[in-house]
């Protein structure tokens, strides 16, 4: 209430804007795919063809990403670590066991479904001539017209429901890899801890002391205006603040940043 009587509407408090950076190519990878498979899941439940076009070229890059070392057996091998160290903690009484038994079954779960998986992660679709010789014509910019795939112009042109079917068991194969990368990347953001830090003239830099973290957090005010650009090695954390104008080109960031900062270590 101001002086006089006036009342005064509150400001809506815009959520903080968080930003993720990976500190290693597995990490990168699975950040990438899980932008991928939300992305998917998106345009596939959507019922114009435009929509499906989208999804299935998502399948591509998904496939694309999974073609890049074995992400399979380094989820694995992840997971192996992750269950040894969350069961030494059973019987510690500062440690949650429903919370422990939770996390260990969604460990479980993720194994399981990668340890049915056989052959290379999307083969199905690399066995689908079909799909294949869409994929090749896509890589042409308007590549998949009508005229250059009139086959691929009938599916199209079939119900939404029918167009959803197909992509959905075409996608099917890899949804225990999505499974997995969540649970993964679920307990490396919880590994961190939030704290609260300022930088000097839009620069921040931390010493890391060699030790080896796998992804840093950055949550900020959007209303702030600044944009993080964030480097990384053992060594040292190095952040630096731009903005952008009204042809959102990059500028570096005036004034000083207040932000929240995690570092991140399965």
């Amino acid at each position: 209430m101001m002086a006089g009587g006036r009342q005064t509407r509150a400001v809506p408090h815009r959520p903080l804007l968080q930003y993720e950076y990976p500190l290693n190519e597995r990490i990168r990878a699975l950040l990438r795919l899980e932008d991928l498979f939300e992305r998917f899941e998106i345009f596939s439940l959507r019922d114009d063809a435009h929509d499906h076009h989208v999804a299935l070229l998502t399948l591509f890059e998904i496939l694309e990403v999974t073609a890049r070392g074995d992400l399979r057996s380094d989820l694995l091998q992840e997971f192996e670590r992750q269950r040894q160290t969350i069961s030494s903690f059973r019987g510690n009484p500062s440690v949650s066991v429903d919370a422990l038994e939770a996390t260990l079954g969604r460990i479980e779960e993720a194994v399981g479904g990668l340890t049915r998986l056989s052959g290379r992660t999307g083969q199905n679709l690399r066995d689908n001539e079909w799909l294949m010789s869409i994929r090749s014509r896509t890589g042409i910019a308007g590549g998949a017209c009508e005229f250059d795939l009139p086959s691929y112009y009938a599916w199209q042109n079939r119900s939404a429901e029918a167009r959803r079917e197909d992509i959905i068991r075409w996608a099917a194969p890899l949804q225990p890899l999505q499974v997995a990368l969540t649970v993964v990347l679920g307990l490396l953001r919880r590994s961190g801890t939030w704290v609260r830090v300022s930088s000097q003239q839009a620069s921040y830099q931390q010493p890391l002391g060699g030790r080896i973290y796998q992804m840093v957090q950055v949550r900020l005010d959007p209303n702030v205006g600044a944009i993080p650009e964030i480097s990384a090695n053992r060594y040292l954390l190095w952040i630096r603040f731009t903005s952008q104008t009204g042809d959102q080109r990059p500028r570096a960031f005036e004034g000083d940043v207040d932000f929240e900062l995690a570092l991140c270590n399965l």
